[in-house]
């Protein structure tokens, strides 16, 4: 994916830095991503779509609208395929997603709004929605393998807690992992119901934080995990994603977004070494995180 800097994306448009960065406060439009240096890159595929627009004439309410349907239609094209049951055609709507933005942003301004689609028009108990699912969750693990190697120390352990490959929450639960994984840590995820040999595998992987992903397993079996962790490795800090409202759940376990992406900046801030103490090295625990209060519970 090509990104341009504030300069290059003005020249393109025509207009200035200012403006451009005016129109982002008013419309949210071009939106950019922010370097490790926190400095603006707009997606190319975004900027010309504008600027096609804005040749033709229309004002910037009516380009800027242009150039949103534009970039949505790719949601339709996909799932346009996912319908037609085309693998083909599908892995390349993602990849026209992907000309347009950021792999998170395809993921979660097209890939998801489809599945969510398809779920709504057959159901989550179809054989559309279970090829569509796969085909999806295939997908994300194509690009976690080509995730580079971890460049934090931190490890986040995720205990999946849906009820199956099937469950609507579990490509959400796989994008999360996806993220946070380009995000710099390693994650490793383990089902709440397998209790067997937890042990060795934490005592490997030494976690940092731990979160409950999904609704579909019952308090009881994840009180049991919980507790199994916990004697392993020690408290840790417990984030929810998807879990949902239950009744009686402590309060020391804090509810990320429901968007991957943002969820992700939230486990990222949790396991994050305090400002201005330099990161361990990789494979050794951040004395840091593991000196703070930490409690864990279902």
């Amino acid at each position: 994916m090509r990104t341009l800097k504030t300069s290059e994306a003005a020249a393109i448009l025509n207009v200035s830095p200012n403006t451009l960065r005016a129109w982002e406060r008013r419309f949210g439009y071009p939106r950019p991503m922010r370097s490790p240096g926190k400095h603006r890159l707009y997606t190319h595929g975004e900027v010309v779509a504008l600027r096609d627009a804005l040749n033709d004439g229309l004002s910037i309410s009516s380009a800027i609208s242009r150039a949103r349907e534009a970039v949505r239609a790719d949601t339709h094209v996909l799932l346009g395929a996912l319908t037609a049951f085309d693998l083909g055609r599908a892995d390349q709507a993602m990849e026209a997603a992907l000309a347009l933005r950021p792999l998170e942003r395809a993921v979660e301004e097209v890939m998801l709004p489809s599945l969510d689609e398809i779920a709504l028009r057959n159901g989550v108990d179809s054989a559309p929605w279970a090829w569509s699912a796969a085909w999806a969750a295939e997908w994300v693990q194509r690009a976690r393998r080509l995730t580079p190697p971890p460049s934090r120390a931190a490890c986040v352990l995720v205990g999946d807690a849906t009820a199956g490959p099937h469950d609507r929450r579990a490509l959400a639960i796989r994008a999360l992992e996806l993220f946070t994984a380009r995000a710099g840590a390693r994650v490793v995820t383990l089902p709440v119901g397998c209790l067997a040999g937890l042990g060795p595998v934490l005592d490997a992987h030494r976690p940092d934080a731990v979160v409950i992903a999904g609704a579909g397993s019952p308090d009881d079996e994840l009180a049991r995990w919980a507790y199994a962790v916990r004697a392993s490795v020690g408290a840790l800090p417990v984030l929810l994603f998807h879990r949902g409202v239950r009744p009686g759940r402590s309060a020391s376990a804090r509810t990320l977004d429901e968007r991957a992406s943002a969820a992700v900046s939230q486990i990222v801030a949790a396991i994050e070494p305090p400002s201005g103490l330099p990161e361990p090295g990789m494979g050794e625990r951040s004395q840091s995180v593991a000196a703070r209060p930490r409690r864990m519970s279902a």
